[in-house]
């Protein structure tokens, strides 16, 4: 599919950035909508389904990181928050709302259309592929984000946890290094390992018939994780 045929959402309130990023996108052939709020962007998403979002977290209506938490509830569009917030905590904060990247103001236009690219292309394959996780009795849509134990049971899991087994499943079988993980599920060069581990701590109390002995988490000491699972 050519980028032509692709549309983009901007969310953003300023209208010389609104008038940029259009220009932008339009000059490598995407489709642009752009809206100011939180309220028109929502509505957008549920009538038109974009292909991915741009969205400042500085609205005027509502915060950015309410409108990624609404729209995860029920839609897996790609989401690049783009925003002059540069405090670790308020992109921690966007990634757990369920944010697929996040940029920061001024922003590098190559670099941002790149980054869109790449989410799309990963999107389309992700789609082109089934996406079950089968961890013993227990299944992980990963398309959905709906997880059921084994006796049927509808579990619980964060968006940033669903990231996490995203990660993970993509390279099944083989080892994910800790700054693998930061980098695609929270977008940090720099890897927190002990936020990582107690992330995976609690995925592990969902997923695992005993979290002190994983089957299916697997920890390769000092290196990262192994996902031991079928994808079917």
């Amino acid at each position: 599919m050519s980028d032509a045929m692709h549309r983009i959402l901007l969310i953003e309130d300023d209208p010389a950035i609104c008038e940029v990023l259009t220009v932008l996108f339009e000059t490598h052939n995407f489709r642009t909508v752009a809206v100011s709020t939180c309220r028109a962007a929502i509505g957008f998403v549920q009538q038109q389904r974009p292909d991915a979002c741009i969205v400042d977290l500085g609205l005027p209506d509502r915060d950015g990181i309410e409108f990624i938490q609404e729209v995860r509830t029920w839609s897996p569009t790609p989401i690049i928050v783009l925003t002059a917030r540069t405090q670790e905590s308020q992109r921690l904060a966007a990634f757990e709302a369920g944010a697929d990247d996040y940029l920061i103001k001024p922003f590098s236009g190559p670099e941002l259309i790149a980054r869109v690219r790449s989410i799309i292309r990963r999107l389309m394959r992700r789609d082109q592929a089934q996406q079950i996780l089968r961890l013993g009795g227990a299944e992980v849509n990963l398309e959905n984000r709906i997880s059921i134990g084994p006796q049927g049971e509808v579990l619980k899991l964060t968006p940033l946890e669903h990231r996490i087994l995203e990660c993970l499943a993509r390279q099944a079988g083989g080892i994910v290094t800790h700054e693998q993980i930061m980098k695609q599920v929270w977008g940090l060069q720099q890897s927190d390992v002990r936020a990582l581990r107690v992330y995976v701590a609690s995925l592990r109390r969902k997923l695992e018939p005993n979290p002190t002995q994983p089957q299916y988490i697997v920890t390769e000491v000092g290196v990262g994780y192994r996902l031991v699972a079928d994808l079917a």
